[in-house]
């Protein structure tokens, strides 16, 4: 399972680089989503190819950043975990740890 945490901690950073950088983000086709929460204010998408590479979508109503994390056991330590979001001025950031 660690080896598949780590693709997908680096898929994450090719998924989510290319629509940062081109000022164009072209929606990839995802088969599968789910809202997380009862508000519906993060709502995840999500598909997967003949190699079994993962592909995540993360749409969330925030005014400041968001973070989403992978785990094996569903636990904080020994998770993957990405952040993103903009600040007052309007640039991007995002990080993998």
């Amino acid at each position: 399972l660690a080896d598949l945490f780590t693709s997908i901690k680096g898929m994450l950073l090719f998924l989510f680089l290319p629509c940062l950088c081109s000022g164009q983000a072209v929606p990839p086709l995802l088969r599968f989503s789910s809202f997380l929460d009862p508000s519906n204010m993060v709502y995840l998408r999500w598909d997967h190819d003949e190699q079994e590479m993962i592909t995540f979508e993360l749409q969330v109503r925030t005014p400041g950043w968001v973070a989403f994390g992978f785990s094996p056991h569903g636990e904080l330590p020994g998770s993957d975990i990405v952040i993103g979001g903009v600040f007052p001025n309007g640039s991007i950031y995002f990080s993998v740890s």
